[in-house]
């Protein structure tokens, strides 16, 4: 087997490629959206919320599977089936005639969304314990660059008509596929490898069995206040921008540029910098405090060109993720970190559930034509109040179960 740095680099590269085609597809999900269903942008959000909602019900189902299946067999075909089910589903979105068709497309997409479940525990596989909130963090610098380019191209392509990036992100996709089946190598030796059992194969069964270690048990509740927060963030982007600045999707997508810039720097440069000078612990509280105050920003700007700064300190909170990840990651043995990064996977998508739905139904309550109060920076404000509910729960379980 190639080298750890090496086998890091692959799986970087893989799920690069793999964010920058669902960002290709973000800024115009509003326009095909209102093409189906001839409803306004406000209407819109609406089934966005529940699009995500579909994707997250189906992914919380299949996470701890897909773990359970790469714990089993290996990372590299569960990563590899994933990979190609995304290009077919994106092809299914792009040839949608119907509302129901983005339904049904999510679902298949929900199921096959195991490339970061896997990459993750790919990364634990490949990183010495002391190396693996840094390497962790390539993650969020994966989803940043898929992020500068994706939406970029997702804007200029949405000018040609909103079905032509689902079209990019299909052969971009399958362009992974090719690439990940003939570089990528497996990083878990069969005799790291355990049976699979249905019993742990499951949300509920995944998530008990982790009781076992009382440090992931209490930072579980942080991350879940946490992933709700961030889907005022990711379930009304482009809701909010369109509505708040009249921003096309040229315009959605360079801010999702930027979004996705900040990420790069701050999970790929700044977490490698400061992790090692300030420890895990601090960095969660750092990242924790960022969020909020990106988060309270956005409620209140009044100009576009607020978003950008914004932007800055909301992406800055990304330090605490990969904190998290890396003193859970240091809890459990080497044979079931599939296990608990299917576990995290299943229950992020149990928030995403919730959130989307909550956030964009916020949305859309405070920007209805016959709305008392017109406050679209609503969800930012639910979100800021979440994650300072999150930060007490980490605070209360890091403060007194890890030194």
């Amino acid at each position: 087997m190639k080298s750890g740095k090496a086998a890091v680099s692959f799986i970087f590269i893989t799920l690069m490629l793999d964010v920058t085609g669902i960002g290709i597809i973000i800024p115009v999900m509003p326009s095909l959206i209102m093409e189906l269903t001839g409803e306004g942008l406000s209407a819109a959000s609406k089934y966005g919320g529940w699009l995500l909602f579909v994707y997250a019900f189906f992914q919380f189902l299949f996470s701890p599977i897909i773990g359970a299946l790469s714990d089993r067999f290996g990372r590299r075909p569960v990563l590899l089936i994933s990979l190609f089910g995304f290009g077919l589903d994106y092809i299914v979105l792009a040839l949608a005639p119907t509302i129901v068709w983005l339904f049904l497309a999510r679902i298949v997409s929900g199921i096959m969304g195991a490339s970061f479940t896997t990459g993750a525990a790919y990364i634990a596989d490949v990183s010495p314990p002391e190396k693996r909130a840094q390497n962790f963090g390539l993650i969020g610098a994966a989803f940043g660059l898929g992020f500068i380019v994706g939406p970029v191209i997702g804007g200029l392509l949405g000018e040609l008509g909103p079905r032509v990036p689902f079209y990019a992100a299909a052969g971009l996709s399958l362009l992974n596929w090719l690439y990940g089946y003939f570089v990528l190598p497996e990083s878990l030796p069969l005799d790291r490898r355990r049976p699979f059992e249905w019993k742990r194969a499951n949300p509920v069964g995944s998530l008990v069995n982790l009781k076992r270690y009382p440090v992931i048990a209490g930072l579980i509740f942080a991350l879940v206040f946490v992933y709700i927060a961030s889907h005022a963030v990711q379930s009304t982007w482009s809701y909010f921008t369109m509505y708040a600045f009249d921003w096309s999707e040229a315009d959605v997508g360079y801010s999702l540029g930027a979004v996705g810039v900040m990420s790069a720097l701050v999970q790929g440069v700044l977490i490698r910098w400061l992790i090692p000078k300030i420890g895990q612990k601090a960095a969660v509280y750092v990242g924790m405090f960022m969020y909020m105050a990106g988060l309270l920003a956005l409620t209140f700007i009044t100009k576009g060109w607020m978003v950008y700064p914004s932007i800055v300190m909301y992406s800055l909170g990304g330090v605490a993720g990969p904190a998290l990840q890396g003193i859970m990651s240091n809890e459990v043995p080497g044979n079931e970190q599939g296990e608990l990064q299917g576990a995290l996977t299943s229950m992020m998508s149990a928030t995403a559930i919730v959130g989307p739905v909550v956030m964009t139904s916020l949305f859309a309550f405070f920007t209805e034509e016959n709305a008392t109060v017109i406050f679209p920076g609503a969800p930012f404000l639910l979100g800021t109040i979440l994650v300072l509910i999150g930060w007490f729960f980490a605070w209360r379980t890091l403060s007194t179960k890890v030194q």
